[in-house]
């Protein structure tokens, strides 16, 4: 174990389990809220990615996760073996961890992978920035699949999951509890999804005190309770409740994708006071110059990664960008910014928008004339011009080529998309 610690906050991580985060308490109780049961609960990183089953060499997954596909977490896997720590440091005040993890369906298959942590203190909260460096042989790019950006585990004490999941984000609107329960007998555990429109949730006990997760890169969020009903335990009993940020990411076989999030010790009113003095607002805007920012596509690939100068995209048919859950007011961002060349023979795409708690309909889109010049264009499409791009907007997507089918060897460079 290695430990960092101030008047609020002690953290540990396992250096027997690739640095995964297994201790979380205030020093003054001692009392650590994280679950241990098995290698796939803890504060970790875990990824996903395909194929599905990920079957390397011929070997075959637990018949329990066949579904998982390519998986590799950072503490172990479910046969038990343990992640393999690299490097590590303690400068005191800081932690840094660098591990090869095991992928969590197989019996003692090491990702293709490294992955690496680095982790400070800041008052009541522990934050941490998360990277994994991808190096696969297999150099296939399989579709976006949903990340756990971390996945987090608690014990059963900390079992109300409580976020806020409403339209009037960093106002101090009522909070919600997302009732979730899976009992011990349950063969599939199905966890809720929900946008968390401040960006964070918290697993606490019936006092309100327990551990705020916080992530201001998304708002997709998942979580729930595994266990019996009389919600008590320790680190090593099954009983646990689960929280994840929640993203959509593609994961080339040479990426290096880094993301990061923070863990708050304390009230619920503590914890949302802590997000809100340090979150920062502003529309969206993506500018394509070194990543995907969490764009993923359907019936499409692009050209890989690094990405430089914007996104590579083919023009197969219905290639479609999608962009990640977000929050926004129509008032207060008219107009999209679509910043793209186009090959010769395309001439219109067509954009979706999603309102909140609502899907993609076709009559909240609208298709805008590009030009196929293989020059650099700015298209400014007037969203507010449309009856049914009002109140919140959580979304995008764009279908690139809306037009004549083109040759699907043809390619858009995207480099930016924004709304003001």
């Amino acid at each position: 174990m290695s430990f960092i610690e101030n008047e609020y906050i002690k953290v540990g991580i396992d250096l027997n389990l690739g640095g995964a985060i297994t201790y979380l308490a205030d020093p003054g109780k001692n009392e650590n809220l994280i679950n241990n049961s098995d290698w796939g609960r803890q504060v970790q990183m875990s990824f996903y990615s395909g194929p599905v089953p990920y079957e390397p060499n011929g070997k075959k997954s637990h018949p329990a996760w066949t579904f998982i596909g390519w998986n590799p977490i950072q503490s172990g896997d479910v046969a038990g073996h343990k992640s393999k720590v690299l490097d590590h440091k303690n400068t005191g005040k800081t932690l840094y961890v660098k591990c090869i993890p095991m992928h969590w369906p197989l019996d003692n298959v090491p990702g293709e992978c490294t992955y690496e942590c680095w982790i400070s203190l800041d008052g009541p909260a522990v934050k941490i920035t998360s990277r994994i460096v991808n190096n696969r042989p297999d150099k296939t790019q399989y579709p976006a699949r949903g990340q756990e950006l971390p996945a987090v585990y608690t014990n059963a004490p900390w079992h109300r999951l409580i976020t806020y999941q409403g339209d009037k984000p960093f106002t101090n609107d009522t909070l919600s509890q997302i009732k979730n329960f899976n009992p011990v007998t349950t063969k599939s555990i199905q966890w809720a999804h929900w946008q968390a429109t401040e960006s964070w949730a918290a697993n606490v006990n019936e006092d309100n005190y327990g551990l705020g997760v916080w992530n201001a890169g998304v708002q997709q969020f998942s979580g729930g309770y595994y266990g019996d009903s009389l919600f008590v335990g320790g680190s090593y009993d099954a009983p646990t409740a689960y929280i994840a940020p929640n993203s959509v990411d593609i994961l080339d076989y040479n990426i290096t994708y880094d993301y990061n999030y923070v863990l708050i010790l304390g009230t619920l009113e503590e914890i949302r006071r802590y997000v809100y003095k340090n979150s920062r607002h502003a529309l969206p805007e993506y500018l394509f110059n070194t990543s995907r920012w969490q764009w993923y596509y359907k019936n499409t690939t692009d050209a890989g990664w690094p990405v430089k100068d914007g996104l590579l995209i083919q023009l197969k048919k219905d290639a479609t960008m999608i962009g990640p859950v977000s929050f926004w007011k129509a008032a207060d961002a008219p107009v999209l910014k679509f910043t793209a060349s186009y090959p010769k023979g395309v001439n219109k795409a067509k954009v979706w928008w999603k309102l909140f708690r609502g899907g993609f309909e076709e009559k909240q889109s609208m298709e805008f004339e590009v030009t196929g010049d293989g020059k650099m264009h700015t298209y400014k499409v007037p969203l507010y011009t449309s009856q049914e791009y009002k109140g919140i907007v959580t979304g995008l997507k764009i279908l690139l080529n809306a037009g004549a089918e083109v040759d699907e060897a043809a390619a858009v460079r995207v480099r930016s998309i924004s709304l003001k």
